[in-house]
């Protein structure tokens, strides 16, 4: 990979408010644009608002659709790479928790959340490819929320060439601090294990339907150190520079790069 610069937010996004979202992700996006970021990633469902209702068909929109057609024109304006979370309906009238990989002048890349916590399996489907985006030669993948908790799917981003995975969440309850604590649990040795970056981002505040999220975003490095954190609970724009310097450290490390010793003949059985 090269050096590249991201930008995570911090985003309060009330459900059901899809004209407020984008707006508000207008301005978030013009100001990474400010810092010369190359991607900004918001968090999971930041354009419908989360929730596990029924209800939230009212609005899910097909891709390609109105939200995908107006990040495509804001990405192509601020030559920007736009991951953002949606619901999504499609022709059969499924729901999916859905993450959009929106570049300028590309085809809109499409995440659907592959593990669906128990509270979303009533009303969501899940989605069944594993997925890696590239852009010139850095390669990442997307996860959501619960996806993390299940490390054989990192891994298998990273053996397709991942470089780093973004994470974004609506995870509710809890303090900042608590949630910071929760993620120090699992999302380190994600990025230790697999030699590869993580970048995670969650809502902030209430959303109107019942839920309140502590906020919170943090850059985890290949060799499983945090780089960068915002744990003020608060909106907020995290940037950070992804060198190329500490992912070569460790892929060139005899000990330290463990996925070319590991051995698929004992797990795929």
């Amino acid at each position: 990979m090269r050096d590249i610069r991201i930008a995570t937010v911090i985003f309060n996004a009330p459900a059901g408010e899809k004209s407020l979202n984008l707006d508000r992700i207008k301005l978030w996006v013009r100001a990474a644009h400010e810092h010369k970021a190359e991607i900004i990633c918001f968090p999971e469902m930041n354009i419908t608002g989360y929730g596990v209702c029924p209800s939230v068909i009212t609005v899910a929109e097909l891709i390609p659709g109105p939200i995908t057609r107006t990040l495509e024109q804001l990405a192509v304006s601020e030559q920007i790479i736009i991951l953002a979370g949606m619901a999504e309906k499609d022709s059969q009238g499924r729901l999916f928790v859905t993450h959009l990989i929106v570049r300028p002048n590309r085809p809109v890349g499409v995440y659907r959340k592959l593990h669906l916590a128990p509270p979303e399996q009533s009303v969501f489907t899940q989605g069944n490819t594993v997925a890696v985006f590239k852009i010139q030669d850095f390669c990442f993948g997307v996860q959501l929320c619960y996806d993390a908790h299940f490390p054989e799917l990192t891994t298998q981003m990273a053996l397709r060439g991942a470089d780093a995975i973004f994470i974004p969440h609506a995870s509710p309850r809890g303090t900042p601090d608590q949630k910071m604590e929760s993620w120090m649990r699992h999302l380190t040795a994600r990025a230790f294990d697999n030699a590869l970056f993580i970048i995670v981002c969650n809502q902030s505040g209430e959303n109107g339907a019942g839920l309140t999220f502590p906020g919170i975003a943090m850059v985890i490095d290949p060799s499983g150190h945090i780089i960068n954190k915002d744990i003020c609970g608060k909106e907020g724009l995290l940037v950070t520079e992804l060198k190329a310097e500490a992912l070569n450290y460790v892929r060139n490390h005899r000990m330290r790069f463990f996925l070319p010793h590991r051995r698929s003949e004992l797990y795929d059985r």
